[in-house]
């Protein structure tokens, strides 16, 4: 047993926080209509032409050439490097549904290999992306994460079914969802483009984000053993939370630095995929480390309280004593 470090009345100021998450989700929302989804080939299909080279290019310039030696055809270049042979790769996107035909592969690909013949440009691979793979993927991705909420909502309504598992489960997935809407804005108000990064944060942070509101559920089970009736749910609700601050803290620190240092390192190096991965993971990291603090636990006693129809506000002693985070 020692003082608890943080005296933060959460249920207090829920007001607060609700309101904040109102006006983050709306303009992530929002932001859809305003800055507009930009959706990765494989969502929309298209062609990926990769070739080989030596030497630097100038990728702008690269780009504008494909672009002129295609009519004008809209074209993405990404560059990075081969595996197998060590030499330098760039890659070049074209949204199509019916992909490229073959003859403006030809003319595109004898086109830069006359104007970059000092780099001996080498074609190396030339694909067709359907989008209907891609949707195929996104859908399954949706299923899962709807398959895991709903198993989420069923663990914790049974592993705490003594402090009202059911609401529990929902106010959970509800922090989980502002979540999910947080890094779906980063990845619209930062023109990124919606792909298989886009799920992979979604699906990493389900299990950063539960992992911490579940501490803070077994902190509030445990009080309420040990506390029995000495509080009000709201407050012991404040307490546990603030009893679980440091390690929150501490894990959130550790994971979004580790993260800030990825995408500083794929800014500096260019590597755009690592880029579209690690920031929007940094912001929902943030994100669920607060929903999780400000959101979860205050929303549950907020629904618990109009289900019994308590104000929550009849006993005011602030514990002396807690258990340490």
């Amino acid at each position: 047993m020692s003082d608890c470090k943080f005296h933060i009345d959460f249920i207090k100021n829920r007001k607060i926080y609700f309101t904040i998450s109102i006006i983050l989700v709306a303009f992530c929302i929002l932001s859809s209509f305003i800055f507009g989804a930009k959706l990765d080939i494989q969502f929309k299909g298209g062609t990926l032409i990769t070739y080989l080279y030596e030497g630097e290019i100038d990728l702008n310039a690269f780009q504008n050439d494909a672009s002129a030696a295609l009519d004008g055809i809209g074209v993405k270049a990404t560059t990075g490097t081969d595996f197998n042979t060590g030499k330098n790769n760039v890659q070049l996107s074209m949204l199509s549904n019916s992909g490229l035909t073959a003859d403006k592969q030809i003319v595109l690909t004898n086109t830069l290999e006359e104007k970059y013949a000092a780099n001996n440009l080498e074609l190396v691979e030339s694909t067709d992306v359907s989008p209907s793979a891609g949707k195929e993927f996104f859908s399954k991705c949706l299923v899962a994460a709807v398959f895991a909420a709903i198993v989420l909502i069923i663990y914790i309504a049974i592993r705490f079914k003594n402090i009202g598992g059911w609401l529990a489960g929902i106010c959970a997935v509800a922090a989980l969802l502002h979540d999910i809407i947080v890094v779906y804005g980063t990845f619209i108000v930062f023109g990124m483009e919606i792909d298989a990064n886009f799920m992979a944060v979604v699906l990493t942070i389900f299990g950063y984000s539960i992992n911490s509101t579940i501490v803070i559920y077994d902190r509030i089970r445990e009080n309420k053993k040990l506390y029995k009736n000495k509080y009000t749910l709201g407050e012991l609700t404040s307490l546990s939370i603030n009893q679980s601050m440091t390690r929150s803290i501490n894990t959130t620190v550790t994971t979004v630095s580790a993260m800030i240092v990825i995408s500083v390192v794929a800014v500096i190096y260019g590597v755009n995929s690592i880029i579209s991965f690690a920031f929007p993971m940094t912001m929902g990291l943030i994100s669920g480390a607060y929903s999780s603090t400000c959101i979860a636990g205050p929303l549950w006693v907020w629904l618990e309280e109009k289900k019994s129809g308590k104000s929550g506000s009849k006993k005011k002693a602030a514990p002396e004593k807690s258990i340490e985070a």
